[in-house]
């Protein structure tokens, strides 16, 4: 198969995915912020939690529920901060993704990455990190 990128382009292209995986995965992890409440290890991320109080009306009490998952919508993410935040974050691993799977087409493609397409990839690379 012919390829449309220079050495150094097949380097940028590889190390492209990486990055955009390694983003992703990042996002997707509820491992930003580490601590602990009531007594229990907690942690979270931009729309995932782990270990996170509820109100038990029957108990009357707050505990601690010690498993992971997904907010119940977007609107149950604490602070608008972190609702913009987590749109941010992923609209840049979006653009990433979009970045580095055109680029690897390019090393399959001959012809499909031109001097320009490799500019205007490498400001929605910018931008998107």
């Amino acid at each position: 198969m012919a390829s449309s990128l220079t050495c150094a382009g097949v380097v940028w292209a590889l190390l492209s995915f990486l990055c955009a995986a390694a983003s992703c995965v990042g996002f997707f992890m509820p491992y930003w912020l580490l601590g602990s409440q009531l007594e229990k290890s907690v942690s979270f991320g931009t729309f995932r939690r782990c270990s996170y109080p509820v109100r038990d009306e029957s108990l009357q009490m707050t505990v601690m529920v010690e498993k992971c998952g997904r907010y119940a919508s977007f609107q149950a993410i604490p602070s608008a901060e972190w609702r913009i935040c987590t749109v941010v974050t992923g609209l840049g691993c979006g653009l990433l993704l979009l970045v580095a799977l055109t680029a690897l087409m390019g090393c399959c493609v001959s012809e499909l990455i031109s001097r320009t397409v490799g500019r205007v990839a490498g400001g929605i690379q910018f931008l998107g990190g």
